[in-house]
C-alpha cells in the first residue's frame, strides 16, 4: 500500500513510520525536517505551520491513504493540529486521495466544539474515576489548548467528503509495542489510562483494512 505519512519524525509518527517500512508499504514522509528521517526514506518537505498547499498536493498524491500524526509539541505550535489537518484534507480533495487517519485524544469525546457545540456531557465508556476525577482534571489544565483545538480538528474531518478514521487515545507511554489493547467504536474505554506509541501506530496501520473504522472516533486503550 502506498502511504503518505504527516510528521513521521514525532513520537507516534516514528513508529508507524517504522512499522510501516517493516510491513513493506510504500511510504512517503512528510515532514518539517527531512535530515531527522532514517536513510534512504523518501520524503517530502512540508511545514504545516504555514502550509504551502502544492506541497502537501505532490506529498498525498497517489496514496492509498494518509496517516497524520500531526501535534502540538509546544505552546508555538498552538492551533497547529486543526489548521494543519484542514490543510491536508485540502491538499487530498484537490488530487483525490480519500483514507485518512488521524490522532485525537479520549477527552475530546466531552469536549464542545464550534462544529459539535453540544458533546455528550459523559463520555459513556468511561468509569467513574475517569468521568468525575481524571478526565474533569485533564481537561481543567488543557480544554482551551490542546482538546479545543483537537475538537476542532475532529470538525473538519466530519464536513468533509474524505473517508477518515478519529483515533482517541488516553496518556500516551513509551512502552513496547504488544499488539494487545482494546478499541471501542465512539466512545472511551472503561479503565483505559494508557497505550504506548508503538501500539498506538500498530492500530493506526491495522485500521487500515478494516472498513468498519471508517467515518468513526475509535477509543483506544490497555
Amino acid at each position: 500500500m502506498k502511504l503518505t505519512i504527516f510528521s513521521a519524525t514525532g513520537g507516534v509518527g516514528r513508529h508507524v513510520l517504522e512499522q510501516a517500512q517493516t510491513a513493506g508499504h510504500q511510504v512517503t514522509a512528510a515532514v518539517r525536517s527531512p535530515t531527522k528521517l532514517p536513510p534512504d526514506t523518501k520524503s517530502v518537505r512540508v511545514d504545516l505551520a504555514a502550509p504551502d498547499g502544492r506541497a502537501l498536493q505532490e506529498a498525498v498524491r497517489g496514496a492509498d491513504a494518509v496517516l497524520s500524526c500531526l501535534g502540538r509539541r509546544t505552546s508555538a505550535d498552538s492551533g497547529i493540529t486543526s489548521r494543519g489537518t484542514r490543510a491536508i484534507v485540502e491538499a487530498m480533495q484537490a488530487v483525490g486521495t480519500r483514507r485518512l487517519i488521524v490522532i485525537s485524544a479520549s477527552p475530546v469525546s466531552t469536549t464542545p466544539s464550534p462544529g459539535r457545540p453540544h458533546p455528550p456531557r459523559m463520555d459513556p465508556g468511561e468509569g467513574p474515576l475517569q468521568r468525575y476525577l481524571l478526565t474533569p482534571l485533564i481537561k481543567l489544565v488543557l480544554a482551551r489548548t490542546v482538546y479545543l483545538d483537537l475538537a476542532r480538528m475532529e470538525d473538519i474531518l466530519r464536513a468533509s467528503d474524505l473517508d477518515w478514521t478519529i483515533i482517541r487515545p488516553p496518556r500516551l507511554t513509551n512502552g513496547p509495542p504488544t499488539g494487545v489493547y482494546r478499541t471501542a467504536f465512539g466512545q472511551n474505554l472503561r479503565r483505559g489510562l494508557s497505550i504506548s506509541r508503538a501500539d498506538l501506530a500498530d492500530f493506526m496501520l491495522r485500521a487500515l483494512d478494516q472498513p468498519s473504522t471508517v467515518r468513526q472516533a475509535v477509543g483506544i486503550a490497555y
